[in-house]
């Protein structure tokens, strides 16, 4: 596994939102997961597995896992382009709240997120 620190939303370090991006090869168990994220004590630590289509992508708060996380999804999307597929133009992300799509403009990224029915 890789772990990395990074701040969405800013160029800057030391700004913005921080969030730790576990690159792993298989799931470790839940678990390790929460007490990974309750160590890193940051408000998220996300966790993304490769499939077949995209990756697996999962958040936890140090307090449990979280359905939807905007600032661990770019700070994923920066690791996924930047380390491990830094060809690529575009991710895609699996997650509890569906697919996830983040899109390299330059240097700057577009992410898709789902809208959710207030009624």
């Amino acid at each position: 596994m890789k772990q990395y620190i990074v701040d969405a939303f800013t160029n800057q370090p030391f700004k913005g939102n921080p969030a730790a991006v576990c690159v792993m090869d298989h799931w470790p168990s839940e678990a390790f997961m929460m007490d990974l994220a309750m160590e890193n004590n940051l408000s998220e630590t996300a966790f993304i597995v490769k499939e077949k289509a995209g990756y697996h992508l999962r958040w936890f708060t140090p307090g449990s896992e979280v359905d939807l996380c905007g600032h661990a999804t770019l700070a994923s999307s920066f690791v996924i382009l930047n380390f491990v597929e830094p060809g690529s133009k575009v991710v895609e992300f699996h997650t509890r709240s569906g697919k996830l799509t983040v899109k390299r403009n330059g240097d700057r990224y577009e992410m898709d997120f789902p809208t959710y029915d207030q009624r």
